[in-house]
């Protein structure tokens, strides 16, 4: 009797451990094949984006087209946010202290090349920060969303006018 205890004991053990190692092998192959996803998944992200890069895009202003690439059409989209930003701070510092100069009284306007980096012409870059800050500026002046929104503690100008702004076509 002792003998048929032990052999149940050492059966179920070896069943147990058997059991155990085909599920680790099925979650290990489900591991490899989530791991195979992603990897697929990044390749094509990287693809996508290479070929953004690649894409060249022109830019309507005043009656004549500006050509860039990818990185300077990036640029110029952050000169626009970041003009918004800048103007919509400036609009609440006028109104909280009274002020009625406007907007071309700002140094920071009158200049349009905060954050601004030597890969695109400067005077576009300064065009349109300027058109950013004018925007923002009235948000800011009258405490309202018109041209944007505010999103993980930053204003940013809303897509339909930053695309009315800047007017991009890929080509």
């Amino acid at each position: 009797m002792r003998n048929a205890k032990w052999k149940m004991l050492i059966g179920t053990a070896a069943l147990s451990i058997f059991l155990l190692a085909g599920s680790a092998v099925d979650t290990s192959a489900q591991g490899n094949s989530r791991w195979a996803h992603e990897k697929n998944r990044v390749r094509k992200q990287q693809k996508q984006y290479e070929k953004q890069q690649a894409r060249m895009y022109r830019i309507y202003r005043n009656g004549s087209y500006y050509q860039t690439d990818y990185r300077g059409a990036e640029l110029l989209r952050q000169a626009v946010n970041e003009g918004y930003r800048q103007g919509y701070r400036q609009g609440q510092l006028d109104r909280r202290y009274g002020r009625s100069g406007g907007y071309y009284g700002s140094t920071i306007y009158q200049n349009g090349t905060y954050g601004y980096r030597t890969y695109v012409d400067r005077s576009q870059y300064q065009y349109y920060f300027q058109q950013g800050f004018e925007r923002g500026y009235q948000d800011g002046l009258y405490s309202r969303s018109q041209y944007g929104y505010y999103s993980g503690g930053r204003w940013n100008i809303l897509a339909n006018i930053l695309g009315s702004i800047l007017n991009i076509q890929p080509y």
